[in-house]
């Protein structure tokens, strides 16, 4: 096998695994989660998952700065193992769901722990994988993972629905967690970087998306990812309405329709590795802006089964677009050492775009029709489009010319990078340690991220 490959890699190897059975589990309470909402709500269950996903997004908006900006603080390993447990626990409370509020509560706590664990894990894997080439294709794998969520969950659930209530699914979820957890257990973690940053705990917390906000690349991201979240939350709240209401099918057509975005997603993360060697990580990005757009835009129509389906398609190949290079574009803004803080960052304010068009997209369709709606989705989804254009600098290496004015501080260090050239006497020169030290004004260049000693972008 080849050495760049990251499936060579046992930690990585085990690490995939668990995620893949986990999200698979996830795609499993989706589908279930969208009868269960129909089997309570009727034609109205596209307003209802439009809110029980709302209720989603807050946990993930509130919740994973907070733990991007602390996580440092403790064990990596134990705390992705206790939250798989705690989720398994919790999706088994949804068969016993008899009201629509019970909905939104077990969703809003499920993911309370989803969102601690999502971007804890997304920080890990360039801890395992520090050659860059590997680490590609590891988040084309990663990526992978969670088309297999969308293509593979709804085939399972097809089958599974011919023998079992929705309820069923809902412990397939559950199962997949607990092994998730025990594959955890058997895999070694590395010890993150040490963190040079200090403050108060609000400091801390607060760090990853200031720091996010002062990166000209991430903004033109979060506003590709805001055209991602129109066209997902379309066919994520919608789809059951779709099929259901406008072309009268079944349980087992529905599954099938969630595949097709699915798998229009898995073949764009497949084709990854090889665009990427082509095409820099921004064209791809915002290539996969125009895929949405054209998704939508056909949706306008309101095509029947077998082209419905193609538009589902394309669809999720644009969110792949979109979505597979985003891990590259944020560790590559981020130093190593605040890696947690960056990806929590980028996973809550994708997440705020998620919060805003899940709830939108529902009452879009209630309101004012299916067609409508994915047509003035799509003018959105241009519009993110042209913006991320105007505002992605025209740079797209790191390494940047700057200034430096001159700086006394004190904070951990160590002597192995061109601000901290100082000589003790002693035996700290290559370790870690603490002390009062002075900066000198300089200009010069490498590369470029915002972090302890860099606060601000370099104009020009």
């Amino acid at each position: 096998m080849n050495s760049s490959n990251p499936i060579t890699n046992p930690s990585f190897r085990k690490l995939f695994t668990a995620q893949i059975i986990a999200l698979v589990g996830t795609g499993l309470s989706t589908v279930g989660l969208s009868l269960l909402a129909y089997n309570l709500a009727g034609e109205n269950a596209g307003a209802v998952l439009g809110i029980a996903l709302a209720c989603k997004m807050i946990a993930y908006v509130f919740f994973a700065p907070i733990v991007g900006g602390l996580v440092h603080r403790f064990a990596r390993k134990p705390f992705l193992i206790s939250l798989d447990v705690i989720r398994a626990f919790l999706v088994l409370l949804m068969p016993f769901v008899s009201e629509l509020w019970h909905i939104y509560l077990l969703i809003f706590l499920l993911n309370l722990f989803s969102a601690g664990f999502k971007p804890v894990f997304q920080a890990v894997i360039p801890d395992i994988l520090e050659d860059d080439v590997m680490y590609g294709k590891a988040l084309s794998y990663s990526r992978l993972a969670y088309d297999l969520e969308n293509l593979l969950s709804p085939t399972f659930a097809a089958l599974a629905l011919l023998f079992f209530s929705y309820s069923g699914l809902f412990v397939g979820n559950s199962v997949a967690f607990v092994i998730s957890a025990a594959i955890i257990v058997v895999t070694t973690i590395p010890a993150p970087k040490p963190v040079q940053r200090t403050g108060s705990i609000w400091n801390e917390v607060s760090y990853g998306i200031v720091a996010y906000f002062k990166t000209p690349r991430l903004r033109s991201l979060l506003v590709l990812y805001f055209a991602v979240a129109c066209a997902s939350a379309m066919i994520i709240v919608n789809t059951i309405i779709y099929v259901k209401e406008y072309l009268g099918g079944s349980d087992s057509e529905l599954a099938i329709f969630f595949a097709a975005s699915g798998f229009g997603s898995m073949l764009a993360a497949l084709s990854f590795p090889k665009l990427s060697s082509i095409f820099s990580d921004k064209l791809i990005v915002q290539s996969g802006a125009i895929f949405l757009a054209a998704g939508l835009g056909l949706m306008a129509t309101e095509p029947m089964f077998s082209f419905a389906l193609f538009c589902w398609f394309i669809t999720g190949v644009g969110w792949s677009l979109v979505q597979t290079p985003s891990g590259k574009i944020v560790n590559m803004s981020a130093d190593p050492s605040d890696r947690s803080s960056y990806f929590s960052a980028q996973f809550a304010l994708s997440h705020l775009c998620w919060l805003i068009t899940y709830p939108i997209t529902g009452q879009l369709v209630l309101y004012f029709g299916f067609g409508f709606s994915a047509a003035f989705l799509a003018c959105i989804v241009l519009i993110c489009f042209i913006f991320s254009i105007l505002l992605w600098p025209t740079e797209d290496e790191n390494i940047l010319n700057h200034q430096h004015k001159t700086l006394v501080h004190s904070h951990a260090h160590g002597h192995d990078d061109q601000h901290h050239i100082h000589q003790h006497g002693s035996d700290l020169e290559q370790e870690s340690h603490k002390h009062e030290h002075q900066h000198q004004e300089v200009v010069h260049k490498h590369k470029f991220v915002i972090d302890l000693h860099h606060q601000e972008w370099p104009k020009g």
